[in-house]
């Protein structure tokens, strides 16, 4: 698994808001930390999208749409550099793709 996401990546949505990572794995880390599942909560606070109006409209959530195709932890796809996901408002409005600064290379099992 190369460039693997875990609970300390850098993550943003596109207008610049901080992506807060929750994840349950325990099972599968890389320097004492754990490696991102599709069923981890990625919450987004301090995006300052405007919809036309005007009308905020903050990206508050990551929904991961193509996780890592092969590697599962505990039978859950993984993410990484490759994956895709999608910012949603509030109102579950698709906002843009999340950018994702940082990840891991080294991946350990315990």
């Amino acid at each position: 698994m190369a460039h693997a996401l875990t609970d300390e990546a850098t993550i943003t949505c596109p207008h610049g808001g901080t992506v807060e990572i929750t994840s349950t794995n325990t099972d599968v880390t890389t320097n004492d930390t754990s490696i991102l599942t599709m069923s981890d909560t990625f919450t987004i606070s301090g995006c300052a999208f405007t919809l036309p109006g005007p009308k905020p409209s903050p990206c508050v959530r990551i929904q991961w749409v193509v996780p890592d195709l092969f590697v599962t932890v505990n039978q859950i796809p993984t993410l990484s550099r490759s994956s895709t996901g999608i910012c949603f408002s509030a109102d579950s409005i698709p906002q843009g793709a999340p950018i994702i600064a940082d990840t891991q290379k080294k991946v350990e099992t315990t």
